[in-house]
């Protein structure tokens, strides 16, 4: 089984849901990070699903900040989805890390 540390991410995510990752079939996925920032002037509100579930719903991101999302590891499996979406037009970067099995 081969392990492969990998990072993804989402430039000027907004109020569309954006996948910023989807687990590769045959792939099993360990989420290590996912961090958040604003880069906006105003305060934001966001939203990650994972596998179909809120990992954080509306959490609030002053401007100029930036949101750690997860407290923990999450697993994932093949042809689940990390997805994120924000209160404003194009206003957060993400970078998810993760640990990749296949």
């Amino acid at each position: 089984m081969a392990n492969t540390f990998k990072n993804y991410t989402s430039a000027s995510v907004g109020t569309s849901p954006v996948t910023t990752y989807t687990v590769a079939g045959g792939t099993t996925s360990v989420t290590i990070g996912l961090t958040i920032s604003n880069t906006t002037t105003s305060q934001i509100k966001i939203d990650v699903q994972a596998a179909g579930v809120f990992i954080i719903k509306d959490a609030p991101i002053p401007s100029g900040s930036a949101l750690s999302a997860l407290d923990g590891k999450v697993i994932l499996e093949a042809a689940d989805t990390v997805v994120v979406t924000s209160d404003t037009a194009t206003s957060a970067d993400v970078i998810l890390s993760v640990l990749e099995q296949t």
